[in-house]
């Protein structure tokens, strides 16, 4: 099965405080161009952890949107701003956990969007290999993009 392209923006190359964990930790908003399914899954990724990549973020069954708005609450299920199931980033935290890089190192943090067919029948607070594997048989399309976040020493 081909996937077909998603066009993902967020509006910033690095991300702005307030996504972060030295300032709000909201959610950003993405815009998804090029969709066609009725409903969209993300995952976002940090790759240049120490550790191997670490998942920030964890979220399905959101409804077609060219727009999903930030500051989505880090809920098992959320109705506002838009209806989403989340599941457990490796903060051990439900919902969106934002950028958070050792103090004086630049990292890379993907946004990856998937458009999938149908719901996924994942249990709320899934961890990312259960998602993953739900949208290798479900995802119909996918996109990414990436900004860069690097914490201030001192």
């Amino acid at each position: 099965m081909s996937m077909q392209n998603l066009t993902i923006k967020v509006g910033f190359n690095r991300f702005p405080l307030e996504h972060t964990c030295d300032g709000e930790d909201i959610s950003p908003g993405i815009r998804v161009l090029g969709s066609n399914a009725p409903c969209l899954a993300v995952i976002m990724d940090d790759p240049d952890a120490p550790r191997g990549t670490f998942t920030h973020w964890l979220a399905w069954n959101i409804p077609a949107t060219d727009e999903i708005p930030g500051g989505i609450p880090p809920d098992l299920r959320t109705s506002y701003p838009v209806p989403a199931v989340q599941g457990t980033n490796d903060f051990r935290r439900t919902g969106y956990g934002g950028p958070c890089p050792p103090k004086g190192v630049s990292h890379r943090f993907f946004i990856r969007v998937w458009g999938v067919g149908r719901e996924l029948d994942l249990p709320p607070g899934a961890g990312r290999s259960l998602l993953e594997d739900a949208l290798a048989a479900a995802a119909t399309e996918y996109g990414e993009t990436m900004a860069i976040y690097d914490r201030k020493k001192g």
